[in-house]
């Protein structure tokens, strides 16, 4: 278990850092470059304003250099052996960089160069205090536009909260449901129930969440204000947020909703949890069918029937656990969306979660927010990946580790 242990860990590190170096490498190269998002707020720009701004984002050094010191911090100046300083004359970026005289914009096209960024003037050029020490470190540097110079891990603190108690409900509420509906679809296989929520999973499968989203905001926020005089007591549900600035009423049975109040927050919740419970709980009840029927087929499920078991214990003892193993990976998967959140559902009700930073990320063209965002999801995934190996030996004994 050790040895194996160590192996997945080594492994962990090697693909978090191929997946951080293929990422950061196209999110540089990508139309626009990380400047794009300040361009589209100031359309005019001058090439000085150019040279300063390549300056405090560190675009002015060579992109390997700013990959080291985005991941691990370093390097911060020359390299300090036996009291001396080595490599200081190297150049490691271009601070006046020799434009094509016919490219224009944020990213002109570079020819040459007339004055080199050398490793002896970078803590003068790009102190610590202002650049990133490392994502290993927790300091995912600074945000270019959504919020100007704050640090990226700030805007992280402050998503992470609302993505948490999103998704973590959604979850929970999507294994409560999923699963019994495909142990008792299995069970009573071709059944009016089996037939009704094999329908309703193929149209979870099948319909677009922004749709479903939209749908649901129409049904229960837009339609109950056109009938609030002639069926008062219709309720109407905030169609987005995660709490209201000022008070006000659901139904005329309900008492006046105080903003910011727990049935605030609760209403709030309400809509978004229904599109992610349903979109979660559609394919993982198909999922625990499938895997029931084909467990129920065994010789052992047949052994434990022959010697008169109760059919309860013969389903949820025999053939549940052995059916569950699979599904163990599909559920450890979905623990990263605990922060990642979902992009899409989150941007339709306008959630302040993971998901909508995101997407404002990219569309703004805020690489540093969007980077961090990637690394994290990866770094949660390659873990989830090796719980679930975990979880494999405590649902089923007979998987060694060697």
């Amino acid at each position: 278990m050790t040895s194996y242990l160590i192996r997945r860990i080594f492994q962990m590190a090697l693909v978090i850092l191929l997946a951080a170096v293929f990422v950061y490498f196209l999110f540089n190269i990508s139309p626009g470059g990380p400047l794009a998002g300040i361009q589209q707020q100031q359309r005019r720009i001058t090439r000085e304003d150019l040279a300063r701004l390549r300056t405090q984002y560190e675009l002015d050094l060579y992109w390997p250099v700013r990959f080291s010191r985005w991941l691990v911090g370093v390097p911060q100046g020359p390299i300090v052996l036996a009291g001396r300083e080595l490599l200081e004359n190297t150049p490691v970026g271009c601070y006046m960089p020799v434009y094509e005289a016919e490219s224009s914009g944020l990213q002109p096209k570079i020819v040459g160069c007339d004055d080199y960024v050398y490793m002896s003037e970078l803590p003068e050029l790009h102190p610590p205090v202002r650049s990133s020490n490392g994502i290993l470190r927790g300091d995912f540097g600074l945000s270019t536009v959504i919020s100007r110079s704050r640090p990226v891990s700030d805007l992280l603190k402050s998503r992470i909260g609302p993505t948490v108690q999103l998704m973590s409900i959604s979850l929970l509420l999507s294994l409560l449901l999923g699963v019994p509906i495909g142990i008792y679809s299995a069970v009573k296989q071709y059944s009016k129930f089996d037939y009704f929520f094999t329908t309703v999973s193929f149209i979870g499968s099948a319909m677009p969440t922004f749709f479903f989203a939209l749908l649901l905001i129409l049904l229960f926020s837009v339609f109950p204000v056109f009938l609030v005089d002639t069926i008062p007591w219709v309720p109407r549900l905030p169609p987005g947020l995660r709490e209201s600035v000022r008070s006000y009423e659901v139904a005329t049975w309900l008492p006046t909703v105080q903003p910011g109040s727990a049935f605030d927050q609760f209403l709030h919740l309400l809509m978004p949890v229904g599109v992610l419970t349903f979109f979660n709980m559609a394919p993982w009840s198909r999922f625990v069918r499938s895997s029931m029927l084909e467990v129920m087929r065994q010789d052992y499920v047949r052994t434990a029937r022959a010697k008169g078991l109760y059919e309860r214990v013969v389903i949820l003892k025999h053939a549940l656990r052995n059916a569950l193993i699979p599904f163990v990976t599909i559920v450890v998967l979905a623990l990263p969306g605990l922060f990642a959140g979902a992009i899409i559902t989150e941007t339709v009700f306008a959630w302040p979660g993971m998901g909508r930073l995101y997407y404002d990320a990219l569309q703004r063209s805020d690489w540093n927010v969007a980077l961090a965002f990637i690394f994290i999801t990866a770094l949660l995934t390659v873990i989830a990946t090796l719980i679930g190996d975990i979880l494999y030996t405590i649902v089923d004994p007979r998987i060694k580790f060697s």
